[in-house]
């Protein structure tokens, strides 16, 4: 039997569709694992997480956000680059409760989210109750990770945004004067297996980053801005069959980062409850350690802009004057604080084109970003397919008569 049939022979699934569901998901999202299967290094039979666990090496500050005003945190840890995990921030969030895994079984059981993308960079997406079913019963080696960034656009699923409220520190986010359907994706709904994460990237247009984790537990490696990719990147002869997971950099790239100190790494478990802030430019990867509900942004500040405009003007030149138009209107100081960035000779000539008047801004306003190039996070590159929308009309009536959550009735995996 091949690997990729003895995948299946461990799952008990509870939904009956929820194998095939979840092997169509799979085979869209990694197809390259169609010949060795999605265990081929047994990482969940083995004590790979337990081992990650037992390292106890924490050396990021934890402040209490009480204890903290805004303008203290931008002296001490924005301005000059330094990672933190703030805590009593999310105390009176209604997410506590309501991002329980079985509460998130009953409302969205239905919704499909983005757990991967395929080859042709389309979203994949599964119910919540088929990715709940494999979530908590799967053997791969990285799982795959519900990474969702238009659950805010959905009548369904933006119920979501109620449930959290971004901190006092990040709120003056530069980005919101732009148009929510123009700017950049930057708000994920994220929730995984243990053994699911990230792997190592530094965040797009140079933007900043706060993660807020509702359950679970996360393990955190945070890398200086000045290492080299060669020094944070897994080596060709060591990636294995999961070249760009977060499983596969620990195992690598961890153990020499840890011991050899070349460049200001950061260690740091991340528990319920803390919200962990990435300043622009550091090179992060994450890994979740249990079962973990999450939600993180992206943000643009008045401390990040000179990197974010220079990545954007470059990236994104469609995006970036429709913002600076926006920025104009609203914040006209910003819009100075560019001129003064920006240090081209034609900036004069930039800045004329990009704040014409509402006239010729009108039909830009529908430009594509086509010509936007750069790297960019999820949605950059994916095509996305156009879908019905629906109301909440009947919500209530849908949780009526609902099926057990699968997680409550779930036997034990077989290894």
């Amino acid at each position: 039997m091949s690997s990729a049939c003895s995948d299946n022979t461990s799952r008990k699934y509870f939904h009956r569709r929820s194998e095939r569901r979840v092997e169509d998901a799979r085979n869209k999202a990694r197809s390259e694992l169609s010949k060795c299967g999605w265990s081929p290094h047994q990482y969940a039979s083995s004590n790979y997480i337990e081992r990650l666990k037992n390292i106890k090496v924490d050396n990021i500050s934890r402040i209490n956000a009480a204890e903290l005003t805004i303008e203290e945190f931008k002296e001490k840890y924005e301005i000059p680059g330094v990672p933190v995990i703030l805590t009593g921030v999310m105390k009176d969030w209604q997410a506590n409760e309501k991002w329980a895994v079985d509460r998130l079984y009953k409302k969205y059981r239905n919704q499909k989210f983005k757990c991967g993308e395929d080859d042709d960079g389309y979203s994949v997406k599964l119910k919540m109750k088929y990715y709940i079913d494999y979530m908590t019963s799967t053997m791969d080696d990285s799982p795959l990770y519900i990474f969702d960034s238009g659950f805010g656009d959905r009548k369904k699923t933006d119920s979501i945004l109620k449930d959290y409220e971004v901190p006092e520190f990040f709120k003056d986010d530069l980005f919101r004067y732009s148009s929510e359907k123009r700017r950049p994706p930057y708000r994920w709904f994220v929730m995984g297996p243990e053994r699911s994460g990230t792997s190592i990237h530094v965040d797009p247009l140079g933007t900043s980053a706060w993660n807020a984790l509702v359950s679970g537990e996360k393990r955190w490696c945070l890398i200086h801005p000045s290492a080299p990719r060669t020094y944070v990147k897994p080596r060709k002869d060591e990636v294995g069959k999961h070249p760009d997971e977060a499983v596969t950099w620990f195992r690598t790239v961890y153990p020499r980062v840890f011991h050899d100190k070349l460049y200001p790494s950061i260690f740091a478990t991340q528990k319920a409850g803390d919200v962990m802030f990435v300043p622009s430019g550091w090179w992060h990867v994450v890994i979740n350690t249990d079962v973990t509900v999450a939600i993180t942004q992206n943000f643009c500040s008045l401390v990040n802009l000179p990197e974010v405009w220079r990545q954007t003007i470059k990236g994104r030149p469609q995006f970036a004057k429709h913002w600076l138009r926006c920025l104009k209107k609203e914040r006209p100081e910003v819009v100075d604080m560019i001129s003064r960035i920006d240090t081209r000779e034609d900036w004069n000539q930039v800045a004329e084109e990009m704040s014409s008047d509402s006239s010729s801004s009108s039909s830009s306003e529908s430009d594509s970003d086509s010509d936007d190039s750069g790297a960019e996070t999820e949605s950059n590159t994916q095509r996305k397919r156009p879908h019905t929308s629906n109301g909440d009309g009947n919500k209530n009536n849908s949780d009526m008569n609902v099926e057990p959550c699968p997680s409550k009735l779930r036997r034990s995996p077989q290894n």
